[in-house]
C-alpha cells in the first residue's frame, strides 16, 4: 500500500474538455451544468475555452456561458486559451486562472495547430507574460505526455525538457495530459518521477483518459508519487477523437468513489455528483460510460423484499 496524501483536489473539466468533444449543446444547458457542479463540493471547475468558433464550434458561446454562470466564491474557475487573442478574452471576462496547451509530440502539435512544439513553446512564453501582466496565473498543459497516436511512446526526457522550458518562462504550474488514453502506471511513474527530481516544488496536475481502462490505476500511481491534483469529467463526458467509440475522460464520480474508499478527502458530495452526472447524461442525450453512475457507490445495498407465504 502506498503512502497516499490525506486529501486530493479534483478539477472538474466536463464543461470544457468534456462538452468540447460532444455534439454542441445549448448555452443554457452548459450554464446549468456548471452551476450544478459548483454545488457538489468540487473546488475547481474548468468552465470554458476561448477559441475561434470555426476551430471548436462547441465552445463558440464561451462569453455567453461565463456571463450567465452563478459563480460560487468557494470554487476556482479556469479557462483554456490557444493564443494571445484567447488570453485577452479570458482576462477581459475576469478569469484569474488560465491554461495553455502544447503537445510533447511534435507530430501531434503540427497536426493540431500546424506548428512545431518549439514554435508553440515560443508562443507560450509570450502568453505566460501576458497572463501575468493581466493578473492571472498560467498553467501549461503538456498534451501527449505519455504517448502519441502518430509517434508512439514519448520519451519522458522530452516531457521533462518541456517542463524545464515552461518553468524557466514563468509557468505557475504544469499538467500532464494523457490525450488518447495511452498512459499506463509504468509510464506515469517514469514521467512524474523525472519531473519531480528536477522540480520538487512545482505544482503538478494529471489529466487521464480511460480509453484503455487504466485511468484509475494511473491516478493511484500518481498519488504514490505525491501528486494531489487530478482532472476528471462528470459522467465521463467527452470522447477520444483518435480512438473512435472509446471512452475519453475518466469519470469524476469514479475518481471520488475510489479516493473516498481509500480514506482520502476530496470535499465532494458523491451522491450529489452522481445526480449531476445524470443531468450531464440527459444534456448530451446518450449513455455516459461511468460505472459508478450505472451501479452507484459500493456502499449502496440492495433492498431485500420479504416473501409473504
Amino acid at each position: 500500500m502506498g503512502d497516499w496524501p490525506a486529501s486530493v483536489s479534483l478539477r472538474e473539466v466536463g464543461p470544457r474538455d468534456g462538452l468540447q468533444n460532444e455534439d454542441p449543446v445549448p448555452t443554457a444547458d452548459k450554464v446549468r451544468l456548471i452551476d450544478a457542479l459548483s454545488l457538489t463540493g468540487v473546488k475547481r471547475v474548468e468552465a470554458v475555452s476561448f477559441v475561434h468558433p470555426k476551430a471548436i464550434p462547441q465552445m463558440a458561446d464561451a462569453d455567453e456561458v461565463w456571463a450567465a454562470v452563478t459563480r460560487n466564491p468557494e470554487v476556482r474557475y479556469s479557462a483554456l486559451v490557444p493564443n494571445i487573442r484567447g488570453a485577452q478574452r479570458a482576462l477581459a471576462a475576469g478569469f484569474r486562472e488560465v491554461e495553455v496547451v502544447v503537445s510533447a509530440s511534435d507530430t501531434h502539435n503540427r497536426r493540431n495547430i500546424n506548428r512545431s512544439t518549439d514554435e508553440s513553446l515560443d508562443d507560450i512564453a509570450e502568453l505566460v507574460q501576458a497572463l501575468h501582466d493581466g493578473g492571472s496565473t498560467a498553467e501549461v498543459i503538456i498534451a501527449t505526455s505519455f504517448g502519441c497516436p502518430y509517434e508512439g511512446d514519448i520519451d519522458p526526457a522530452r516531457v521533462a525538457s518541456i517542463v524545464d522550458r515552461v518553468v524557466a518562462d514563468g509557468a505557475d504550474r504544469v499538467a500532464f495530459g494523457d490525450t488518447t488514453g495511452m498512459a499506463t502506471p509504468l509510464r506515469v511513474r517514469d514521467v512524474v518521477a523525472r519531473v519531480r527530481e528536477r522540480h520538487p516544488s512545482l505544482p503538478v496536475l494529471l489529466h487521464f483518459h480511460n480509453t484503455r481502462g487504466t485511468a484509475l490505476a494511473n491516478i493511484l500511481i500518481a498519488l504514490e508519487l505525491g501528486v494531489t491534483e487530478v482532472d476528471a469529467s462528470v459522467g465521463g463526458l467527452g470522447g477520444c477523437p483518435y480512438a473512435p467509440g472509446a471512452s475519453g475522460n475518466v469519470a469524476s464520480e469514479e475518481v471520488v468513489h475510489m479516493l473516498h474508499d481509500m480514506g482520502i478527502s476530496t470535499g465532494v458530495d458523491l451522491d450529489r455528483l452522481i445526480e449531476v452526472a445524470r443531468m450531464a447524461e440527459s444534456i448530451v442525450g446518450r449513455e455516459l460510460p461511468s460505472g459508478v453512475l450505472r451501479a452507484g457507490p459500493r456502499t449502496r445495498l440492495t433492498v431485500q423484499r420479504s416473501v409473504v407465504p
